[in-house]
């Protein structure tokens, strides 16, 4: 059963659910950008029959703490408190484009702490030239303020991003949105080419992979987790 949690990370109060038994394999579920941890309603089942699934909101959305100050660096320093006080030493993180930014950046400066590692229709860290729209009207789930402070990182990343990717260390698979994806597909496979051993699927349905084929997402993901655990028996295989 989905439990509704808080925990206190430095000055954040981050909400999260968890699901899945309490001796499975931890996974942490990290959204995109104006989503919360609710975008992944519809894969959580699937994985919370085989892992102890944590879904938190990342800052500046939900019902996590809504600070005002945004950026990729933040919410990776977030992701590793999380992790710290959740007594969660090592976690495969499936992170979906800005959540996924934030995992890999994880996984580049604390290897040890991924077990795995998911990037779906993840932003590759080279110049983008991705817009702001205006602000709709009216109360939001979300800081306003996050979206120009993302959107200018996705823009303008750190070089250093692109270059450290060589030190992510855990099996890594990265999925592609297709053709209808907001980003350059081929740049999204030269990146699976810089982290090493990593596996690149395409699932073709745009940007929201895991809400728009839930089904061949958790295929993609399990498949490819029962291949970097092989002998784990409670991960599943693709069938």
């Amino acid at each position: 059963m989905t439990e509704r949690r808080i925990v206190d990370v430095s000055a954040l109060r981050i909400a999260y659910r968890v699901d899945g038994g309490p001796d499975t394999p931890p996974m942490v579920l990290l959204h995109g950008l104006t989503s919360d941890g609710s975008s992944w309603n519809s894969v959580l089942p699937a994985f919370s029959a085989h892992w102890r699934v944590y879904v938190p909101d990342l800052r500046g959305h939900g019902e996590t703490t809504w600070p005002g100050e945004y950026a990729f660096g933040l919410m990776k320093d977030d992701l590793l408190g999380f992790l710290d006080r959740l007594d969660l030493e090592r976690a495969v993180l499936v992170g979906h484009s800005m959540g996924g930014v934030a995992a890999y950046l994880l996984a580049q400066e604390h290897p040890g702490r991924v077990a795995a590692l998911v990037l779906e229709e993840t932003p590759p860290p080279v110049p983008h030239r991705r817009t702001v729209p205006e602000r709709p009207p009216g109360p939001l789930s979300y800081d306003w303020a996050v979206r120009p402070a993302v959107v200018g990182q996705v823009n303008s990343p750190d070089p250093a991003w692109w270059e450290q990717l060589e030190a992510i260390k855990s099996p890594t698979l990265v999925i592609g949105g297709g053709p209808a994806s907001p980003f350059d597909q081929d740049a999204i496979a030269a990146m699976a080419d810089r982290i090493p051993g990593a596996r690149m699927v395409s699932i073709p349905v745009g940007h929201g992979v895991h809400k728009e084929d839930p089904t061949e997402f958790v295929a993609a993901v399990t498949g490819f987790l029962a291949d970097a655990f092989p002998g784990r028996r409670n991960v599943p295989s693709a069938s």
